[in-house]
């Protein structure tokens, strides 16, 4: 069994109405991560992640990268309680 960690990201910039959390849910589904993304009533997307500490490195990369049309000025990152997700998914907004 790999050494598993949740992670929270909060993820800055014009990444609402620009199909971020798709392309979140995406990769982290070929990056086999569970959790899950959603937007926040500040205009952030909010993604909780578990994965292994490789998958973690590589799913941010992706999220400060972010899809064609969105803009990522800043990715927070901090440890989170471990997630007991089967799969990627999109939460409701807020």
């Amino acid at each position: 069994m790999p050494d598993l960690q949740t992670r929270r990201y909060l993820i800055s910039g014009r990444v609402q109405g620009v199909g971020f959390r798709w392309f979140v849910e995406r990769e982290a589904a070929l990056l086999g991560i569970t959790g899950w993304v959603r937007n926040c009533d500040t205009g952030d997307v909010e993604v909780m992640a578990t994965g292994t500490r490789e998958q973690h490195v590589t799913l941010r990369g992706k999220l400060q990268q972010g899809p064609r049309a969105s803009r990522v000025d800043q990715v927070n990152e901090s440890a989170a309680p471990l997630l007991e997700d089967k799969s990627f998914r999109i939460e409701g907004a807020w």
